[in-house]
């Protein structure tokens, strides 16, 4: 059951928007990016192992904002659909979401070294909170403006590598490089105020990267005159199409692996390889190029065989990359392995927002109303099950190993983490090859760049 198409007033000529520049546009993933991945990437060290948090009050703060997250995301999707100023429907959010997540963020790695017991979890689950809410609502409006402001699937493929890039670069400054400045320039490996000093600095990075990408941002003024969606009628409209569901889940189970990745990265460097966490650097910093490198050559070979075709192949590389992680036993056989997911990373990097761009498209062109909002933060929520996910897995290192925080680690930590960052994500990745394999995309459009003459495999003609 779909909702009735709407027009949007025919007889209003339409407005031709001003091109916003690809990397303007881009350079707010970089502001985006580097708070989130400090966070990602640090708090099990910060919270669990350095103040003592149980990491089975980890995994229930971990669940609590799943499902939170589940109700509010779609919320904030629908209200930015809807909103009309004569600033725009996204940029207004996009203003009151880095406000809120610069400060927030800061807040996060601030907690008091006094704080324990209901203390610490109180504190971790306020700023937590806060952190994923202003991420949210910035993820849901940014992502939004990638079909909206790139409608040519070539030049939109060109904006979308772009963007990936720029996380790369915030992977190598809020993942590479944070160990070394918390545990080594600003602070040590059992002390916080490194993490405070280099909070502070990453925040006022993301305030300048955000603030000039939404000064650069140009609207289509044309979709203010559209028909104000309806929630329910939208809502109803998502959750029964179908490809909506293989789509989201097959991102999940691109997500939920590199979640793994990204917080029990330094704990594995540190327990199972038997190093000090600033050797996390290493790993990161070669992982993190080789994406970068295969990101330029994955765009390249989509525009040769499309997107669909790279998204399915490159779950199949991220999946194969967890074999050898689990039998790594030093710095290079970990990089080795590291690289081969890299391969598969990057070409999920550079194809997944295409594919969901093109279901949007799709629904646009049923419907005559452009719901980016919504629909990209019903997307959003596969997207945070990564964080409910991880927390289940760590929260099973307790049960199954023994591992509870850094104060009270077990008989076999090694074996903890081992399991944590191979097996568990290869299990997640296999899922979303099988769904990857299964899912008919929809065709590129009318104003896409052309689909190779030979059809892949469950691919719509």
């Amino acid at each position: 059951m779909t909702s009735a198409p709407t027009t949007a007033h025919p007889e209003r000529p339409t407005q031709q928007p001003r091109q916003t520049s690809p990397f303007g546009y881009a350079l707010g993933m970089l502001g985006m990016s580097i708070p989130m991945n400090m966070i990602r990437g640090s708090m099990i060290l910060f919270y669990v192992d350095i103040l003592g948090l149980d990491v089975r009050a980890y995994g229930t703060v971990m669940l609590v904002y799943a499902v939170i997250d589940a109700i509010d995301n779609p919320v904030l999707g629908h209200l930015s659909d809807r909103t009309r100023t004569r600033f725009g429907r996204r940029r207004p959010w996009l203003v009151v979401g880095t406000t809120v997540m610069a400060a927030a963020f800061v807040g996060f790695f601030s907690a008091p070294d006094s704080l324990e017991g209901l203390g610490l979890v109180a504190w971790f689950t306020v700023f937590a909170l806060l952190c994923e809410a202003a991420d949210s609502m910035i993820s849901a409006n940014y992502g939004a403006l990638l079909p909206e402001l790139f409608p040519v699937e070539k030049r939109r493929a060109v904006a979308n590598s772009l963007r990936q890039g720029m996380q790369l670069v915030a992977m190598i400054i809020a993942l590479a490089l944070t160990p070394l400045l918390t545990t080594s320039v600003f602070g040590t490996e059992t002390t916080t105020e490194g993490f405070r000093t280099t909070a502070l600095i990453y925040a006022a990075i993301a305030l300048v990267a955000l603030g000039v990408m939404v000064a650069s941002v140009r609207e289509n003024p044309s979709y203010e005159h559209e028909h104000r969606p309806r929630f329910l009628a939208s809502i109803r409209d998502i959750i029964t199409t179908k490809l909506f569901w293989t789509i989201g889940l097959a991102s999940a189970c691109y997500l939920i692996p590199l979640a793994m990745v990204l917080a029990g990265l330094q704990l594995y460097v540190k327990y199972t390889l038997g190093l000090a966490v600033a050797q996390a650097l290493v790993i990161q910093g070669v992982v993190i190029l080789v994406a970068a490198g295969f990101l330029a050559i994955w765009t390249r070979v989509i525009r040769r065989r499309g997107a669909p075709w790279v998204w399915r192949v490159s779950f199949g590389f991220l999946a194969a990359g967890f074999v050898p992680l689990y039998f790594a036993t030093n710095l290079a056989t970990a990089v080795a392995a590291g690289c081969v997911i890299a391969v598969g990373w990057a070409g999920l990097m550079a194809t997944n927002d295409l594919i969901q761009a093109r279901l949007l498209d799709e629904d646009a062109r049923r419907h005559g109303v452009h719901r980016e909002g919504i629909f990209l933060s019903a997307f959003g929520f596969f997207g945070r099950l990564s964080g409910g996910m991880n927390g289940l897995a760590l929260a099973s290192l307790a049960m199954f190993f023994g591992y509870v925080s850094g104060n009270d680690p077990g008989p076999q930590p090694d074996r903890a983490f081992q399991v944590y960052m191979s097996v568990y994500p290869f299990i997640v990745a296999v899922v979303g090859l099988v769904l990857a394999l299964l899912t008919r995309v929809p065709s590129a459009g009318a104003h896409a760049v052309d689909e190779p003459e030979a059809a892949t495999v469950g691919e719509q003609p």
